[in-house]
């Protein structure tokens, strides 16, 4: 029923001719299925899912003045595996738009996060009362950052905190699924209740690309601790993380 709230979902139920399901043990492998599937199928009607190739986040950097926002795009940083990203972006647009509003909504001087020239007037912010004049002295720059470094925690990018790849446990009536994730990247699931294995257990990608859909299904239940983790382990057997 959730597909049939407006004229174009109706219009994609009369092209209809069969409809399939997937069970699984828990919502996280429903999740991390339905994300890799239309990856990899590429079907019509789900935009929102599809790869994005390259993504963009915020680093911080040090400079003489303080604190310096730079854009960063994940061709030249690991993503998932370099401390102090903020926000992922789909396009350095989107993470400049982001700075912005941020700027309006916590007083931060557009100047000092270079978004405009420095001007002995200050920055436009400081015209409209939403800069507390760090550009021209007034406010002290160290005092800036701080309300700066605030405004971005909320949005910082978790480094993967496992060595290697882990499998992530969810069991339904006596059956279990193991979904093996590694650097937030899902490499696919075992499955006890038909024996079977979208991914061989002996092999993984060594260093798999981040995906920023996975990371967002993970992120929350893994640093959290509320979902069962195993250490995947190449020889030998799993241990508990």
């Amino acid at each position: 029923m959730s597909h049939l709230r407006n004229p174009e979902e109706q219009r994609m139920l009369a092209q209809t001719l069969r409809v399939d399901f997937i069970e699984t043990a828990g919502e996280i492998g429903a999740l991390l299925l339905e994300s890799h599937m239309v990856k990899a199928q590429s079907p019509l009607f789900n935009q929102r899912l599809r790869r994005i190739r390259s993504l963009c986040s915020i680093r911080l950097c040090t400079t003489g003045q303080g604190l310096k926002p730079v854009i960063v795009s994940s061709k030249t940083v690991k993503l998932g595996a370099t401390p102090e990203l903020y926000g992922l972006f789909a396009s350095q647009h989107s993470a400049t738009t982001k700075l912005k509003e941020l700027a309006q909504e916590h007083l931060l001087c557009l100047s000092a996060l270079g978004l405009e020239k420095t001007s002995k007037r200050g920055c436009f912010g400081l015209q409209i009362k939403t800069c507390l004049g760090t550009c021209i002295g007034k406010e002290d720059r160290h005092t800036h950052d701080q309300r700066l470094l605030g405004a971005l925690t909320d949005s910082q990018v978790q480094v993967w905190p496992f060595q290697g790849p882990v499998d992530v446990i969810e069991e339904s009536d006596g059956w279990v699924q193991r979904h093996r994730v590694h650097n937030w990247c899902y490499l696919g699931t075992q499955c006890s209740k038909n024996n079977s294995a979208s991914l061989q257990s002996s092999t993984y990608p060594q260093d798999p690309e981040f995906d920023l859909d996975s990371y967002k299904i993970l992120v929350k239940p893994i640093m959290l601790g509320s979902v069962r983790i195993e250490k995947y382990q190449t020889k030998g057997t799993p241990v508990l993380a």
